[in-house]
């Protein structure tokens, strides 16, 4: 015996079984302010009744917007989520943007194009990640008329925009070590997309700064030999540590710009028979929760990931809306999180 397959309730049927017009069922979904109580109340029940649905193809033509925003992520979903940082940043924007009655939709490169990828998007708005602004998608971005949110990039003009203070949360990391006597230190710095504009106000950047003003201030300098550069991810970060040690260094202290990178680190130090901190001293920048757990505990910089993510997605639905307020730019706090994961540089252990 074949199955027969149900045919699909169309507003045709509806408005049928309701005594009204197509349009009236139209407005009952999408403009019901337009409809008497009674006759907007009696659609609905109808339509519930016969189980109809409205194509949401159709609703989104009609009412021009996809109730769904985007997350642009300059960097492949599998190397942005080998980072837990990346999804607790994510949650913070879905939270916000579902209690608003908005999806989330990732952006990331396809067929290696972001542009491609920005222009195939059906998004209302996007909340565009470490994107500076003579970045070439975000003159996609604009071209496409599409509202939009910067995190962690400089603020410019007319973009609402969230970030964190790096460059502080940074200089106090480097502050911590230089008061427990290191002035060895490695920095693992976070690896730039590609495509990256050369000489971009950053996170790197400003991190960076912050580690240097720190040592600079009691006449240490952190040559371009002591940097080494990795993806933020945990492997990157045991990939940056082997790469150090085959090169000869012996650092008393690792800054890393990232608590996945920082995680690695200890591994590979643990895996070249070191003691984590008797023989070097690690310190992490995010505070992710893996970050309580590791052995030992990661002393790090915290700052509030998840509260990024909601202050960029209320911004950008601040655009959506056309509220006529300017674009905002929030720099949120970061602070030092001393844990186990540091201490005293070995010259200075019994003194």
């Amino acid at each position: 015996m074949e199955h027969q397959v149900a045919r699909r309730v169309t507003i045709a049927d509806v408005a049928e079984a309701a005594g009204v017009s197509k349009t009236a069922v139209s407005f009952a979904f999408n403009n019901p302010s337009r409809l008497n109580v009674d006759t907007a109340s009696r659609i609905m029940e109808v339509a519930d009744s016969l189980g109809y649905r409205p194509d949401p193809v159709a609703r989104m033509l009609t009412q021009r917007r996809t109730g769904t925003i985007g997350l642009l992520t300059p960097q492949a979903l599998a190397t942005i989520f080998s980072n837990p940082f990346f999804g607790m940043f994510s949650a913070g924007v879905a939270m916000v943007a579902e209690e608003a009655g908005y999806g989330l939709h990732f952006v990331s490169p396809l067929h290696g194009s972001l542009s491609r990828a920005i222009a195939r998007a059906t998004v209302d708005g996007v909340v565009a990640i470490g994107l500076a602004a003579d970045h070439p998608e975000i003159a996609e971005i604009r071209r496409a008329g599409l509202p939009m949110t910067t995190v962690d990039s400089d603020p410019f003009d007319n973009v609402a925009s969230v970030d964190v203070d790096d460059e502080g949360g940074a200089r106090a990391a480097a502050e911590h070590l230089i008061e427990l006597g290191h002035r060895d230190v490695l920095v693992v710095g976070i690896q730039r997309a590609e495509h990256a504009p050369s000489g971009a106000e950053d996170v790197v950047a400003r991190r960076m700064r912050g580690y240097r003003t720190a040592f600079a201030a009691i006449g240490v300098e952190i040559a371009d030999g002591d940097v080494i550069v990795s993806p933020a991810t945990f492997a990157g970060g045991v990939a940056a540590m082997e790469r150090a040690w085959a090169a000869g260094g012996r650092p008393t202290a690792v800054l890393a710009m990232s608590d996945a990178i920082a995680i690695g680190a200890i591994r590979a130090l643990r895996d070249q028979g070191l003691s984590i901190p008797r023989d070097v001293s690690v310190v992490g920048f995010d505070d992710i929760e893996l970050a309580q757990t590791t052995d030992p505990p990661l002393t790090t910089v915290h700052q509030p990931i998840r509260g990024k993510g909601e202050e960029a997605a209320r911004l950008l639905l601040a655009v959506i809306a056309g509220t006529g307020e300017p674009p905002r730019h929030r720099r949120l706090a970061t602070q030092l999180i001393v844990r186990a994961s540091t201490g005293p540089a070995p010259a200075q252990q019994g003194r």
